[in-house]
């Protein structure tokens, strides 16, 4: 390839990149992601339900394996991605560290994209209707970590409960080396990340 047209195809990359990362860090990309995932979560549990060939037990084992890999999904990417080695993902949430109140999130497409891959990859390990029923409710799952995400930051809570579980996300800016989930502490609990306060003698 010459010299010249790499070139040109590096500025077109560099200009794209450069575009989607500025994007990223909009109140419309933020809120797009839910006017995405949102709409993709439900027709996908509809078509499972539509097109499915299951009882109402594998439908209900199906929708709760969606929730626990979704909870697991968050764990991990929060824990190995965001707070690990992945330069572009790793500043990107450097970024919501030194700005809680910002709007900077993944580009609003990723997730979905995410998503309709793993559907296809779930479809050749599963009856087409279970990994419909899956990746509808991951993708529902998704949605709802982000909504408690914002809500979390944004929210001041009065009910005791309310206040324990955003406390759980907030000492995470503090140590963020623990408490990676964000819906759930449940991974961080099995897999001993959860922070251990220290108790006064």
């Amino acid at each position: 390839m010459p010299k010249e047209r790499k070139n040109m195809i590096r500025r077109i990359f560099d200009v794209v990149l450069s575009f989607i990362l500025n994007m990223s860090k909009t109140r419309a990309n933020y809120w797009g992601e839910f006017a995405v995932d949102i709409p993709l979560g439900i027709v996908l549990i509809f078509a499972g339900l539509r097109y499915h060939d299951l009882n109402w037990l594998a439908v209900f084992l199906s929708i709760v394996s969606g929730l626990i890999l979704f909870s697991f999904f968050e764990y991990f990417i929060h824990r190995w991605l965001f707070h690990g080695s992945v330069g572009i993902m790793a500043e990107g949430h450097h970024a919501h560290h030194l700005n809680p109140l910002g709007y900077d999130a993944l580009p609003f497409f990723l997730p979905a994209m995410v998503l309709l891959i793993l559907t296809g990859i779930f479809a050749l390990l599963m009856p087409l209707d279970r990994a419909f029923l899956l990746t509808g409710t991951m993708a529902l799952g998704y949605a709802t970590y982000g909504l408690s995400h914002y809500t979390i930051h944004h929210t001041r809570f009065h009910l005791s409960w309310a206040k324990h579980w955003s406390a759980h996300h907030l000492i995470h800016h503090r140590h963020p080396d623990t408490n990676f989930g964000v819906t759930t502490p449940t991974w961080d609990v099995l897999l001993g990340t959860r922070y251990a306060y220290e108790r006064k003698k």
